[in-house]
C-alpha cells in the first residue's frame, strides 16, 4: 500500500492510533522520523567514493550503487510521492533528493560531459530513481533485466560523449 492511512501504519506497527500520536505531533513529524531512519540506512552506501578510474566505469559503478539503494527505498519514495503535495516536508525532501541525484553525477562524469547540458541531463535521466522505478514497477522487469536495459542505455550515452 503506497498510501497508507495513519491507522494502517499503527496497525502495521502493532500499536494503537493514540500511541502513534503520542510519539508524533503530526503526520509530518512521522515522515521526518521515517526520512531520518531511511537516510541513516542509505547514506553510508551513497557516500562511498567511486573506485573506478575511467569515467565510463564510474558511471556503471554509480548505476550499480543506485540500483541497490533505489530498490531499498522504493516503497518509501513512492509513498512520499503520493503524499508530497499534501506535505511541505515531503515536497522539500523530494526536491532535495532530486538535487542530490543530479549533484551525484559529478562523482562519475568528466567535466566535458558535465558541461554539455543535453548530455548531462541524459545521464541524469538514465541514472534517476524515476527511470529505475519505471523499469522495475511499470515494466515489471527483474533487477537483472532493468540493469541490462540501463547498461545498454549508458553504453549509448558513453559512446556519444
Amino acid at each position: 500500500n503506497y498510501d497508507p492511512s495513519v491507522a494502517q501504519i499503527a496497525e502495521r506497527a502493532e500499536v494503537g492510533l493514540r500511541t502513534v500520536f503520542r510519539h508524533f505531533d503530526d503526520v509530518d513529524s512521522l515522515y521526518r522520523e521515517i526520512a531520518t531512519r531511511m537516510e541513516a540506512r542509505i547514506l553510508p552506501e551513497v557516500g562511498k567514493p567511486l573506485n573506478a578510474e575511467a569515467w565510463p566505469d564510474r558511471v556503471k559503478e554509480l548505476l550499480a550503487r543506485r540500483s541497490r539503494v533505489f530498490d531499498e527505498i522504493m516503497p518509501v519514495r513512492i509513498c512520499a510521492r503520493v503524499r508530497r503535495f499534501r506535505s511541505e516536508f515531503l515536497l522539500e525532501q523530494h526536491k532535495r533528493f532530486v538535487a542530490q541525484e543530479t549533484a551525484g553525477l559529478a562523482l562519475a562524469l568528466p567535466p566535458e560531459v558535465l558541461e554539455n547540458e543535453s548530455l548531462r541531463m541524459a545521464f541524469d535521466v538514465a541514472l534517476s530513481f524515476d527511470t529505475w522505478r519505471r523499469l522495475r514497477l511499470d515494466q515489471n522487469l527483474s533487477r537483472a533485466k532493468a540493469m541490462s536495459a540501463l547498461d545498454t542505455l549508458l553504453d549509448a550515452l558513453i559512446a556519444s560523449a
